[in-house]
């Protein structure tokens, strides 16, 4: 009798990666050629397609194959590779991966980056793989999703199977022995997994624990929620929808602008406070005048020795010292350098950025401010991401106009996380606010024009500095400049 061999593993195909419109967008072709992606109320121009490449271009509701373009070998392949690209970088489009077309969804890709495209890493049988600390699996609406704050994308899983396939991965697991499990989610997902950096390879042998393993040490000092949470509160590395959108508007009554009175007798403190306005103090006189400034006079704007004296006032370090952290004996020397303003710790992780617009004696450009010599240095960064900065401090305000100088408050996270855990983020934020309260007192108290901005475009910041987005981003931002008309305080 022959002896029994190796029982055989039964391949099947690979999976592939199609192109597919988000469900509210559809595609128009005007007689011209130009094709239109259509939704609500908007139209957005995608330029013009040739007779064959519109024809092509239908399939894109249900999916089009990657593969189908991604050669080039005919200039029909250029255009609608340039439409896919177009609407991939406009988040008009996702991205399926299955084995059949047409058949329910097993993972959907959408992607959270303007410029995420699917890449497949190989992964070979003897390596190792494991999920990522950052990674985490919820229900949204009626959809599980698969997602982690550093990766471009987040993959809405369709099949059961792969989430119970996908949960063993918490240890690592060999490719090899990956694939002899039932349910096993396929070479090409793992591979796209650990594009996103929501599966990471390590070495079997290694000695060092996951957590070392996984980044450099700017990632080691981060926590799961810190991260999640800066994030999912900026623009640039999410595509969720952000801002003053009044979300729960037909659901919810506005809640009141003052709080419900406690019950019981009220001890009234108005005769004990109440002065005359000629007796105030003047920092009382100083935050009483305190208002936001949204139009600034582009006719006169500030002055570089205005700049100066508003930045040695309110950021410039006033002295340096070292001590060791309180670990016993042994514990490493700390340098501490101290600003005007109060931060936790004792860290001082804020930093400023300025994108200045308009300011008479210093050229238009980005500049970090080097709060120990006091002193602006130049960064070098494209127009169209500097104007973009802009534009988007702009927009938040609602301001007719750019602002001359606006302020990027941007923060070295480990010099707070080093020795904070779990209220790291937490601590960076409080320190913000403290900073950004400065900012408009000392503006009006040199009758300027200030104006905080509630949002930070991290992905933008992280190409304009070439800083990773998890060592130092931005964490607040502050318009100045000579205000124009007076507004309502706010």
């Amino acid at each position: 009798m022959r002896a029994p061999g190796k029982r055989k593993l039964r391949r099947t195909a690979p999976a592939t990666i199609s192109a597919r419109l988000s469900d509210h967008i559809r595609l128009e072709t005007q007689a011209d050629g130009n094709i239109l992606a259509c939704f609500d109320d908007h139209s957005l121009p995608l330029g013009k397609l040739s007779v064959d490449a519109a024809k092509r271009a239908r399939e894109l509701p249900t999916g089009l194959p990657l593969a189908g373009f991604a050669q080039q070998d005919r200039t029909v392949d250029k255009e609608v590779d340039l439409l896919v690209r177009r609407l991939a970088q406009r988040g008009l489009l996702e991205f399926r991966l299955g084995h059949e077309r047409g058949g329910a969804d097993c993972v959907v890709i959408e992607p959270q980056l303007p410029d995420y495209w699917p890449q497949m890493p190989k992964l070979g049988a003897a390596e190792t793989v494991v999920l990522s600390r950052f990674a985490y699996l919820r229900r949204r609406g009626n959809e599980m999703v698969l997602e982690s704050p550093r990766a471009g994308a987040l993959f809405r899983i369709g099949d059961p199977d792969i989430a119970s396939a996908l949960a063993t991965l918490a240890t690592p697991q060999k490719i090899s022995r990956l694939r002899q499990q039932k349910g096993f989610p396929g070479t090409e997902l793992l591979a796209l997994l650990v594009d996103c950096q929501i599966l990471f390879k390590i070495d079997a042998g290694s000695q060092h624990g996951l957590r070392l393993a996984e980044g450099d040490d700017d990632l080691v000092l981060w926590d799961f929620h810190d991260l999640l949470f800066h994030t999912r509160s900026t623009e640039g590395r999410q595509a969720n929808p952000l801002g003053g959108l009044y979300p729960y508007a037909g659901l919810i009554p506005p809640p009141p602008a003052v709080r419900p009175r406690w019950p019981g007798k009220k001890i009234d403190l108005r005769q004990l406070s109440d002065v005359p306005p000629g007796t105030l103090s003047p920092f009382a006189r100083l935050l009483r005048e305190r208002h936001s400034t949204r139009d600034f006079d582009d006719r006169q704007p500030i002055t570089l020795a205005e700049l100066a004296r508003f930045l040695d006032s309110t950021a410039r370090i006033r002295s340096k010292w070292k001590s060791k952290a309180d670990l016993g004996d042994d514990g490493p020397v700390v340098e501490y350098a101290a600003r005007p303003y109060p931060a936790g710790g004792g860290a001082y992780e804020l930093e400023l950025y300025l994108a200045v617009a308009n300011c008479e004696g210093l050229a238009r450009g980005f500049y970090h401010y080097d709060a120990d010599r006091h002193a602006l240095v130049p960064i070098p960064v494209r127009a169209p991401a500097f104007d973009a900065l802009l534009a988007g401090a702009e927009f938040a305000m609602g301001a007719p106009a750019a602002p001359q100088i606006l302020i990027t408050v941007a923060a070295r996270f480990g010099r707070v996380s080093w020795k904070y855990s779990s209220v790291a983020y937490s601590l960076i934020l409080k320190d913000v606010g403290v900073l950004l309260q400065t900012l408009c007192l000392m503006a009006t108290d040199m009758g300027l024009g200030g104006c905080a901005i509630g949002t930070n475009n991290i992905d933008l910041f992280e190409k304009m500095t070439e800083v990773e987005f998890h060592v130092e981003g931005p964490v607040g931002q502050f318009a100045l400049g000579r205000g124009g008309k007076p507004e309502a305080c706010g």
